[in-house]
């Protein structure tokens, strides 16, 4: 996995994605993302850090660069993580919609996004 989601795209489809995005900050201490709710949004981390919690627990940490909310869209499921930032944030957040919408147009989102959620899938099972 590219150490940066943008890594995966041209500079006009990087134009593209953050076109179809609405950039937002958030405070430290937010939580952008619940366990169990729908997914009908994805972040994309421009600057900050966030926290991944699993029935309260800390499982991984993301910062700039990184993707989070995806793995729920792709896979039609409701969230099975917590996100709470731990710095401020500056995101680019996806509706749903946008998601698909570019997944359907552009097929190097569409791969970068399975490589993400196949990379965390591996992640959960070997316990990393």
């Amino acid at each position: 996995m590219a150490d940066s989601f943008f890594e995966a795209f041209t500079p006009p489809e990087v134009a593209r994605i953050s076109a179809a995005a609405t950039r937002l900050r958030l405070p430290e201490g937010w939580s952008p993302i619940g366990e169990s709710t729908p997914a009908d949004k994805a972040y994309i981390i421009l600057s900050g850090e966030v926290s991944v919690r699993r029935g309260g627990e800390e499982i991984a940490r993301l910062g700039a660069g990184d993707i989070m909310g995806e793995t729920a869209i792709v896979n039609h499921t409701l969230r099975t993580a917590t996100i709470v930032a731990l710095t401020p944030l500056e995101l680019l957040h996806l509706t749903d919609d946008a998601v698909r919408r570019l997944s359907e147009q552009l097929p190097a989102f569409r791969a970068a996004l399975d490589d993400v959620v196949l990379a965390r899938r591996e992640i959960r099972h070997t316990g990393g």
